[in-house]
């Protein structure tokens, strides 16, 4: 059975308030356990004004505190940024508040505008090719198994505790497959951000993958972007905020807020700006749920994974719960 999950972006609203994307965000992970969904991650974006936090550690907390059973994680800390040794502290806590429910997804990329890039590195140089050494420490800090030899090697991550969140490196190239390989974790490649290799990247990953302290064996995932709604039609209609949204960061652009589909069906798009979105088509399952049911299966058979996890972005809320609820459903009869 194909296990699902939930990445959320905390998308402030045309027309509505930071506070009512946190609210929505809360009420969306209690929604998606009681169907079923097997993670909710929150992402990290830094800068970005449509966006209602940058801060996974916190919203994790928030999220897991209002929720009971589903996993709750990272997709992902941008470890670049940061020290290893206060990410483990962090997840550490984490893991000690809600032993059992917690992931730590790291990614290499920046995740923010330049500008924020810089002050989220004041004082020191950002270096994504010290990304693996930064995994080794975190699995290092994670695990209490730090070479004898290392620069830091009698410091303990805080608190002390017997579990340990579970680890995935995030990337959308096979560069970051064969991270994933060689230090032995968990990989969820990006396939909604449009970059080609997918299938590369996993093939890259399982063939060289080296059993770790962290895993014995591969496990893998694919995000993707799906709206679902009861006919085509409609699923069309709602996924044209997602498709003006990522227009817009295609062309460098900062929407301060996720549009409403009558600002989206109302925009004038050029010719090249409907080329534009055309050519992204692939990367999202849009339609009614046999539709979309064929759509992820096509997508997980391609792959050869057994995780999917699902990015919709709708403004209407109603409208996305309902989107969450006609895919679990249409995945459970595809299974009967």
């Amino acid at each position: 059975m194909i296990k699902l999950s939930v990445l959320e972006h905390g998308y402030i609203k045309e027309g509505f308030t930071v506070h009512d994307a946190l609210s929505e965000a809360t009420e969306l992970i209690q929604f998606t356990e009681s169907l079923g969904y097997h993670r909710f991650w929150v992402s990290e974006h830094h800068g970005m004004p449509a966006l209602s936090f940058s801060s996974p550690e916190v919203m994790i907390s928030h999220l897991a505190s209002h929720s009971s059973r589903i996993r709750v994680g990272s997709g992902g800390i941008m470890l670049p940024h940061y020290s290893a040794y206060k990410v483990a502290e962090n997840f550490r806590l984490l893991e000690a508040l809600y032993p059992g429910r917690i992931d730590l997804g790291i990614g290499r990329a920046t995740g923010a505008m330049p500008l924020a890039t810089a002050a989220l590195n004041e004082g020191k140089r950002m270096n994504s090719q010290q990304f693996p050494v930064q995994i080794d420490d975190l699995i290092g800090y994670l695990y209490e198994d730090l070479p004898e030899d290392h620069r830091y090697a009698k410091l303990k991550a805080i608190p002390l505790i017997d579990s340990v969140p579970e680890l995935w490196v995030l990337g959308s190239s096979s560069e970051g497959g064969k991270i994933a390989a060689r230090h032995g974790v968990s990989y969820s490649f990006a396939h909604f951000f449009g970059v080609p290799g997918g299938e590369e990247a996993i093939h890259h990953y399982k063939s060289g993958f080296q059993p770790s302290i962290v895993r014995d064996t591969p496990r893998s995932m694919i995000t993707i972007s799906v709206i679902c709604a009861d006919t085509e039609e409609e699923a069309k209609s709602l996924a044209s905020s997602n498709q003006l949204y990522f227009l817009a960061l295609m062309r460098g652009a900062q929407l301060s807020g996720f549009p409403s589909v009558e600002t989206s069906l109302q925009y004038p798009y050029t010719a090249v700006e409907k080329e534009q979105i055309n050519s992204r088509r692939h990367l999202s399952i849009v339609g009614n749920p046999e539709q979309v049911n064929r759509g992820i299966r096509r997508i997980s058979e391609f792959y050869h994974v057994d995780e999917i996890m699902i990015a919709s972005a709708i403004h209407d809320f109603e409208a996305r719960k309902r989107s969450f609820q006609l895919i679990a459903e249409a995945m459970r009869e595809g299974e009967e």
